[in-house]
């Protein structure tokens, strides 16, 4: 595989999932204070391996608030209706309904994206905890965009590197999810299009990454959306190759954290009429993508 797992301590080890992408982390109880040695190493795995994997973490939505606050502010989610009650940093995405209404958000996207990058300052990252999923489908699928963008033709590279992508949230919404209400006025002046660049370097590593998706991405500065369209789609095309990709399928009381600033994910197809799927998510709130020489 080519990456070693690391071990902290006698308890604490990080083991690769794949050789691009992720980590899974054991001898951890995320509801319990973290020494600050601890918590600064899953920082370095994260902007290092951008998934990492935590099983049995069975804590409160007050301990998931507090673990997620350590890596920085949290954002509140524009569609504030599928927040959990009491608990407005926590974005529930589920298919499940109670007296007639959907508890969270539904329909989750099948297609590549990184959370927010339609804002100003996209996240940072998301912290999803799994409540409840079905058996053997519905997992959720990552790409490293670090390895992406290294494993591009030197030609197109070059190309990206002079490009800005506008990212369009009412874009997409209102070609993508007739299933969910309407956007209010007050939500689409929210999220008016924004700018950023197609390739952009971590801001803790300096490592550049692919920033573009066919979800929320409607085209390139000065250029047509179609023609966009195209050369969009082949890049995600070329994203989704398996040595790329991790998958990973879900069991209740796992917690993922992901770095949206290197990686793209997806939500795999389940029987969103028969089964039942409860994740909790916070998302940390970022900095505005910049791409350093």
């Amino acid at each position: 595989m080519g990456v070693a797992k690391k071990v902290i301590n006698e308890k604490v080890a990080f083991t690769p999932s794949t050789e691009h992408i992720g980590s899974e982390v054991s001898g951890i109880d995320l509801g319990k204070p973290l020494p600050d040695p601890i918590f600064q190493q899953i920082q370095r795995e994260l902007h290092d391996r951008s998934v990492l994997v935590f099983h049995d973490q069975n804590w409160s939505p007050d301990e998931h608030i507090e673990f997620s606050k350590r890596f920085g502010p949290l954002e509140n989610h524009v569609l504030s209706n599928y927040c959990l009650p009491g608990h407005p940093e926590i974005f529930v995405v589920s298919n499940i309904i109670e007296n007639g209404k959907h508890v969270g958000a539904f329909g989750g996207s099948k297609r590549y994206h990184s959370d927010l990058s339609y804002m100003k300052e996209p996240s940072l990252g998301s912290i999803f905890h799994c409540l409840e999923c079905p058996e053997g489908e519905g997992e959720t699928c990552f790409t490293s965009m670090f390895a992406v963008y290294e494993a591009l033709p030197e030609e197109r590279k070059k190309w990206l590197l002079k490009r800005m992508g506008v990212h369009d949230y009412v874009w997409n919404f209102e070609n993508h999810h007739n299933d969910r209400p309407p956007l209010t006025d007050e939500q689409k002046a929210s999220t008016p299009p924004i700018s950023h660049p197609a390739v952009i370097s971590h801001p803790q590593t300096g490592r550049k990454a692919l920033y573009l998706s066919a979800v929320f991405v409607r085209c390139f500065e000065g250029m047509q959306d179609v023609e966009s369209q195209e050369i969009i789609h082949e890049l995600i095309d070329f994203a989704s190759q398996a040595k790329f990709e991790y998958v990973h399928r879900w069991t209740p009381g796992d917690v993922i954290i992901w770095d949206n600033r290197s990686v793209l994910h997806k939500a795999l197809p389940f029987d969103e009429k028969n089964a039942r799927r409860r994740m909790h998510r916070t998302t940390i709130r970022g900095s505005r993508p910049t791409l350093t020489a």
